[in-house]
């Protein structure tokens, strides 16, 4: 009876709670930053930044990119200014 305790962590992908969301697979893309409304950091599974699209569309990149850096800076500083 307990195989029911491991369906809600399954869920679909309209149901995901922002936590239970992670990233496994990086994209390799340079994407626009005016495009990008905010980020999330995350060291489990893997090292990677996960940026939110103005649509809401979440995409995960390798922090090491040096676009990736300067895009934290800028949605940093559109946080502070509001």
């Amino acid at each position: 009876f307990d195989i029911y305790l491991f369906f809600p962590l399954l869920g679909g992908i309209g149901s995901q709670p922002m936590r239970k969301y992670s990233c496994v697979s990086l994209s390799t893309q340079t994407l626009n930053i005016r495009n990008l409304v905010s980020y999330e950091k995350q060291k489990v599974p893997v090292n990677a930044i996960m940026f939110i699209t103005t649509k809401g569309i979440k995409i995960c990149v390798s922090p090491d990119q040096k676009w990736v850096q300067s895009a934290i800076k800028k949605i940093d500083q559109k946080r502070t200014t509001k």
